[in-house]
């Protein structure tokens, strides 16, 4: 096991949850492009996102698709 591996047991036990539904090569692949996309601090909030899109009832692979999806087309805002 890596060491991943075994902090996602770890924190899956602590807080209850089923480490079945953990699919950290999503999670990291959704982390990877928002950082080279959008922005690296935007990695671990889209993470969260993701947590609160799926605690909501949305399947992880629909949800994850749809922000991988969006940080492709994203075009930051230009200032006024």
């Amino acid at each position: 096991m890596s060491v991943l591996e075994d902090w996602i047991d770890a924190a899956c036990a602590d807080l209850g949850l089923d480490r079945a539904v953990v699919n950290e090569r999503t999670v990291l692949e959704l982390a990877r492009q928002v950082a080279h996309q959008v922005d690296r601090p935007a990695a671990p909030v889209t993470a969260f996102l993701l947590g609160v899109a799926v605690g909501s009832g949305q399947p992880v692979d629909q949800a994850a698709g749809r922000l991988l999806a969006l940080s492709e087309s994203w075009q930051p805002a230009t200032p006024a």
